[in-house]
């Protein structure tokens, strides 16, 4: 049987790496990526620790924050993409249509 510490550190360096990905990545559809990454990292502590503890709590939320993640996917590439349209660039830095 495998540790929870573990997953515990596998977990955290997921986390790491969806952090640095988005504090330095500008492209749009790769930040997406580097937040579903983090929500995966928290998937996995929540499973990891209701396995430990033997309660199905965390599971039942890791369900809730997979819904979450798949509405923010979808609202967030339809943001993406009504961008594309105005631009051709997905470059955060460019983006100024939501300004006043």
């Amino acid at each position: 049987m495998i540790p929870t510490s573990y997953y515990l550190i596998l977990s955290a360096l997921l986390f790491v790496v969806g952090m640095v990905g988005v504090l330095v990545r500008r492209n749009a559809l790769i930040i997406f990526m580097c937040i579903e990454m983090m929500m995966n990292a928290v998937n996995l502590i929540f499973v990891a620790l209701a396995n430990q503890f033997g309660h199905l709590e965390g599971q039942v939320f890791v369900l809730l924050v997979m819904a979450v993640a798949a509405a923010e996917v979808a609202v967030g590439l339809a943001i993406v993409i009504a961008l594309m349209r105005h631009k051709d660039s997905t470059n955060v830095d460019e983006i100024n249509l939501l300004k006043w």
